[in-house]
């Protein structure tokens, strides 16, 4: 132990070398098994949380108090700066889950499709733009079970092979994750620690979200095309398609319009918070309130709904990327990224792009661009121009996750529910196959998307 305070007492002046190895070690080690799902990773995240804690406080790293080295320190001291994020999750998953209940969005969702006339092509057409309408409005992970779920049922009804559609929904949300500052996990999550205002997203991310939705969607109608066909006439499935009864989920037409305008609400209240000086986990706690209140739903069945496993993961990451901070090593890869790039602003974006495309696939797009929220702090001081680096960062998060099956929570779903639904199974090679071309052309897009408006200077000013 006095070997434990006496690195303790160093790193006060100077970052130790013994507490930036054992807190990184923890920290990879954990992301080795998320990524290689040998343990749920809401208790592997725990897990990796209490270890770290525990080296943390031996190694002093946490402030003293009282004159004490050691002094406990509570959860909220590490984290309380990303706490925005758990809020906003809470709310937003008792609002969709009660607008699910009015059935909304089973209404919306079959009005549409009846548009395709049964047409295989145009079905997954509509599939795709429906995929990018939900996330952008729901988020990523109930947006992309419910169109998934409509896309397993037409497809069933005209024997259609559910595959590209399956794809489709599993790789254009994490495009659609890109068109609002609460459209993805890793766009709300950075959003929040960044601060960046709702407005400047629809001037940088949702332009991107289509052009990356409109490569995927290129790609997959190209790699899938002998399988977008159906059997019978086109009058016939036009017939098919007909006989769907938008209204059949809707119990109460009041609770239906009550959430219709709940939702609206909501999205208004995030798009203005920053304006109003209110935080988005307000707004988002709020909307789920009202949606309690408001339309009669069981609040205990609404409650239940919550992602609690989520939330329990981001607990457990933002515990272990505060203890990593708090030994400097983070600020040490920050520094030797500066070094690399030569303190160039251009080549700090492309380093950070090209790491976060190349790696959040493979671990987890979300772990990936949490570790880098502190490392983007830190270089500011570096002399750099944060914002940039922000929009570089959430633009290859959310991207990086086409990449593999469990890249993305979209892909999980989406692939989970085809194969409980259908019995069918797209494994590794299959969806590398397809995600990795689309990755490759996205990234060489992103990387001169982003240039040009550091070139231009179309990056939004706060």
């Amino acid at each position: 132990m006095s070997v434990l305070l006496s690195a303790a007492s160093t790193a006060q002046s100077e970052p130790a070398l013994l507490p930036m190895i054992v807190l990184g070690t923890i920290m990879v080690a954990t992301y080795v098994v998320v990524a290689f799902e040998w343990m749920h990773k809401s208790i592997a995240a725990m897990v990796g949380a209490a270890a770290a804690v525990i080296a943390a406080l031996a190694f002093g790293l946490f402030p003293v108090h009282d004159g004490e080295r050691m002094a406990y320190t509570h959860v909220h001291h590490i984290i309380g700066h990303e706490l925005g994020v758990i809020g906003v999750i809470i709310g937003t998953s008792i609002l969709v889950d009660v607008a699910s209940h009015s059935g909304l969005f089973h209404f919306v969702a079959v009005k549409i499709v009846k548009l395709t006339k049964g047409d295989p092509n145009r079905l997954f057409l509509y599939i795709t733009l429906l995929t990018i309408f939900f996330v952008t409005f729901l988020t990523i992970a109930p947006g992309s079970l419910i169109v998934v779920s409509l896309a397993l049922v037409v497809t069933k009804a005209l024997d259609i092979n559910p595959r590209p559609y399956v794809m489709s929904v599993a790789i254009v949300a994490n495009s659609g994750a890109l068109m609002t500052l609460a459209s993805g996990i890793c766009t709300l999550m950075l959003a929040t620690a960044s601060g960046l205002p709702y407005a400047s997203f629809f001037k940088v991310t949702t332009p991107m979200a289509f052009i990356s939705a409109a490569i995927a969607y290129y790609f997959i109608r190209r790699f899938y095309k002998e399988a977008l066909v159906a059997p019978g006439t086109p009058e016939e499935r036009a017939r098919k398609v007909a006989s769907f009864d938008e209204w059949a989920l809707v119990k109460d037409r009041r609770v239906f319009f009550r959430s219709a305008i709940i939702l609206v609400l909501t999205i208004i209240g995030f798009a203005s918070a920053q304006t109003l000086g209110i935080g988005l986990d307000a707004v988002a706690m709020g909307g789920g309130l009202a949606a309690l209140v408001f339309s009669g739903h069981d609040p205990e069945q609404a409650i239940k709904v919550v992602k609690w496993p989520v939330i329990l993961f981001f607990v457990g990451l933002f515990v272990i990327i505060g203890a990593v901070d708090a030994s400097q090593l983070l600020s040490q890869l920050a520094g030797g990224m500066v070094a690399l790039s030569g303190g160039s602003q251009v080549v700090t974006m492309v380093i950070i792009a090209v790491f976060v495309l190349t790696v959040g696939g493979f671990i987890d797009n979300i772990p990936v661009a949490a570790t880098l929220i502190p490392i983007v702090r830190t270089l500011e001081a570096q002399g750099l121009e944060i914002d940039p680096l922000w929009w570089t960062l959430i633009i290859a998060a959310n991207l990086s996750g086409n990449a593999t099956p469990v890249g993305s929570i979209s892909s999980v779903i989406a692939l989970s529910a085809l194969e409980k639904e259908r019995g069918i199974k797209i494994g590794w090679g299959e969806f590398m196959k397809v995600g990795m071309t689309i990755l490759g052309v996205q990234c060489v897009v992103v990387v001169a998307y982003l240039l040009a408006f550091e070139y231009f200077g179309l990056f939004p000013t706060r």
